[in-house]
């Protein structure tokens, strides 16, 4: 089924056509990324699909009924309720549905009502209706549903009932926006860059939330990793206007290049006809003997339908690390470090490594563990709270800080890098800038005034002109677009020194990666291998702890510990016989409530009872008490097999 179809959409912003002829088509559960660079239209697409954008020309055709939700990049989440008061407006209509029958069973139990027959059955039958809507639409889930997603958005250590919205940070808000718009579960979820302020553990939950996600989706995202799990279509917006691809971001990519190679080469093959029939007539038109065939070859020129030449990529920055002389083979070790912001009071201790030379050493670790801290105080920003760094010999530091701080000033950005290279001519510092992609005039915009992809090309570029032998890049493909992020890459795989980095880009990760260290507060693990690596063997050692924690279990149910005194022993056994006795004691109970219950429910199928109205509602009373006994009952049998 066709959920939205747009037709020959076109958007101007003043003279600027920014959208041009845009066709594009969703059905229901299709996966779709829309890419293209910074600046390319895609943000204005999904305002003009979302409805919060009007268009110069077109259709977007969509079914009445159908629903769209939309988060929009960065969303300003505002609201003075707490987390899970605001997560409840999304079950407005459920809540007023579970007044209703509260209601219905009020008046079921009035005994005017039981004594009047018409009407106690049209109860009956009203309440059968609404109890069995209030199902349908998850009326018995929807707070587990809640607890879930704010589980999954690592909401996990705040209180919800007690928590305002209005203490979290822009980051959280827009973790619990989109919570709140996948608890809706619109027909249609659109997503603008759903995978900022997420860390790599939150980003696994929502793509397998996603993966499982019972409407369509359309998303935009730089994070390539998170684009190849979910999508199986690509749209990309390109020169105003959008060419689809069937499959994952890395199956465009594929497609996209066999498809310039190949119109290229059909272009050139009729660029050649075209230069031999034009010699052809050229050659042959004044002459009586052939001219007839001249004009045959002019008329079959006139007739070609010309092609256009393909477009190849735009232009994309383009650069490479080098370095000035290389560092010794020892170029960083850890001894018993600890760091944190207040004195005595340190995020991670006890850290332990040792980086060579040559070697590409991604840092993993939850959101706030402290990694851009390490990567601080390894450059001397944040002293030590103790432990020491010993660097090796000829070791030269570049560092690259997520947030760009240092590029705030007032200065044009040609003078931002001329004043720290100011032996460099004017014609040197602007050919570094030009392959950073600032061209012309954009060398003389105020760098306060960039956006933060302008920012991070610039910080880029500094970086590249220091020439040092180990660099240590904090969260380096932020802001970047794809583009930018690929030419990084893989000046990174060509450059010859040693490379430490945090990032979230997973894909990133895989392409540069040669260890992985992941940052606990007990300190650093090493793993061998870029971050599919790392996930694998995470996942055989939390399968190693689970089977070593349940036969840890199986030995204290048939053994006491060794190092207990007789006295706490025979507690412990004292102990284990009440609960294996208690435990016994559920499962009777269990069985005989559960038998009664079958019994009892069997008595409202026979007609004689089901016409016993007063019957009917003392049945189904004590029906729901045992139901709520057993609920008790199998709850505390968990517990006591924990």
């Amino acid at each position: 089924m066709i959920i939205l179809q747009i037709n020959q959409l076109s958007k101007y912003f003043g003279a600027d056509l920014i959208l041009s002829n845009i066709k594009l088509e969703i059905q229901s559960k299709d996966r779709v990324a829309l890419v293209g660079r910074n600046g390319a239209g895609k943000s204005t697409l999904l305002k003009i699909i979302a409805g919060q954008m009007s268009y110069d020309s077109g259709e977007i055709i969509r079914p009445k009924d159908i629903t769209i939700g939309y988060l929009a990049q960065d969303t300003g989440f505002h609201s003075n309720l707490t987390i899970w008061e605001e997560m409840m407006t999304v079950f407005a209509p459920l809540k007023q549905m579970e007044n209703e029958l509260r209601k219905l069973e009020l008046q079921m139990g009035d005994p005017d009502v039981i004594a009047d027959h018409k009407r106690y059955e049209k109860l009956l039958k009203d309440y059968d209706a609404l109890q069995e809507r209030f199902k349908n639409e998850g009326g018995y889930q929807y707070e587990a549903d809640i607890r879930s997603v704010l589980h999954g958005l690592n909401f996990a250590d705040y209180d919800w009932a007690d928590t305002p919205i209005t203490s979290l940070s822009g980051g959280q808000r827009t973790r619990l926006a989109l919570g709140k718009l996948l608890l809706t579960k619109p027909d249609l979820l659109i997503l603008d860059e759903p995978t900022n302020h997420l860390d790599i553990e939150t980003l696994t939950w929502l793509e397998q939330y996603l993966q499982n996600y019972p409407g369509a989706i359309l998303v935009v995202s730089h994070d390539r990793y998170f684009l190849d799990k979910i999508v199986t279509e690509v749209y990309e917006l390109s020169r105003t206007s959008i060419k689809k691809y069937t499959g994952n971001y890395s199956s465009y990519l594929q497609q996209k290049a066999e498809n310039y190679e190949l119109e290229l080469k059909l272009y050139e093959k009729q660029q050649e006809e075209i230069a031999k029939l034009k010699d052809f007539i050229q050659r042959n038109i004044a002459r009586a003997s052939t001219t007839k065939r001249a004009q045959s070859r002019r008329k079959q020129l006139e007739k070609m339908q010309l092609m256009d030449k393909p477009f190849g990529d735009e232009k994309a920055a383009s650069f490479s690390f080098e370095i000035e002389r290389q560092s010794g083979n020892e170029v960083l070790t850890a001894e018993q470090v600890s760091i944190g912001y207040r004195e005595g009071e340190p995020i991670v201790q006890n850290i332990h490594f040792r980086i060579t030379r040559g070697e590409s050493i991604a840092l993993v670790g939850p959101n706030g563990i402290g990694k851009s801290t390490l990567l601080k105080a390894i450059i001397k920003k944040l002293p030590l709270q103790s432990g020491q760094f010993r660097y090796g010999s000829n070791v030269k530091i570049g560092y690259y800080d997520q947030e760009q701080a240092n590029l705030s000033s007032n200065k044009r950005v040609l003078d931002e890098l001329w004043d720290e290279y100011p032996l460099k001519s004017e014609k040197e510092i602007r050919t570094v800038l030009g392959n950073f992609l600032f061209s012309g005039d954009d060398v003389l915009k105020p760098v306060s005034a960039l956006s933060g992809g302008e920012k991070a090309r610039l910080a880029l570029a500094k970086l590249m002109m220091e020439k040092a032998n180990f660099l240590i890049l904090d969260e380096p493909t932020n802001h970047l677009d794809l583009d930018s992020k690929e030419v990084l890459e893989n000046a990174l795989i060509d450059y010859p020194g040693t490379i430490l980095f945090v990032s979230h880009d997973r894909y990133f990760i895989n392409r540069i990666a040669t260890k992985v260290y992941e940052l606990s507060t007990d300190g650093i693990t090493e793993y061998l291998g870029d971050y599919d690596y790392y996930v694998e063997k995470k996942a055989e050692m939390l399968e190693l702890e689970r089977l070593a924690s349940e036969e840890n279990k199986t030995e204290k149910n048939n053994t006491a510990p060794a190092k207990l005194s007789y006295e706490q022993e025979k507690e412990a056994k004292k102990l284990e016989r009440q609960r294996k006795r208690r435990i016994e004691e559920i499962e009777t109970e269990i069985a005989k409530i559960e038998e009664l219950i079958a019994q009892k429910e069997e008595l409202l199928c026979d007609p004689k009872i089901y016409q016993d109205h007063e019957k009917v509602q003392q049945l189904t009373s004590e029906v729901e008490t045992m139901k709520d006994s057993l609920e008790t009952l199998m709850e505390e049998w968990e517990s006591l097999h924990i």
